[in-house]
């Protein structure tokens, strides 16, 4: 069983940048792809990024290219989230997400293991 527990949440201005943070323990952090969802009030839970369990390979939404960049420290058993250039738009609640490496990329919410609780990012314009 792992767990994952997000911090780095918060209220920035447009423009500005943020790191989400995301802390794994209960398993062996390399075996498995890590990812970024994000769930806006009355909306559905979307794929943002996904990094595979070694690195560096990553998939972003078209929304977020350029702008956020994912990155996985297995040493540390950390994933994060840079977020630059932020919009309005970007506000809403992001989760982390884990799946096991062998059963490949998904960027459906449904087929991911397991997930942390979220962090709030609200975005002032």
């Amino acid at each position: 069983q792992v767990q994952l527990v997000e911090s780095g949440g918060g209220l920035v201005q447009a423009g500005g940048s943020l790191r989400l943070s995301c802390a794994a323990s209960g398993g062996t952090f390399s075996n498995y792809r890590m990812g970024w969802f994000r769930q806006s009030p009355g909306k559905e839970r979307v794929f943002i990024a996904t990094i595979s369990a070694n690195g560096p390979s990553t998939v972003y939404a078209d929304s977020v290219k350029g702008r956020f960049t994912i990155s996985k420290d297995n040493a540390k058993n950390m994933v994060y989230l840079q977020m630059n250039s932020l919009k309005p738009e970007d506000t809403a609640a992001y989760y982390c997400a884990a799946r096991l490496k062998y059963k490949g990329i998904t960027e459906r919410e449904s087929e991911w293991d397991y997930w942390g609780q979220g962090t709030q990012v609200t975005v002032s314009s």
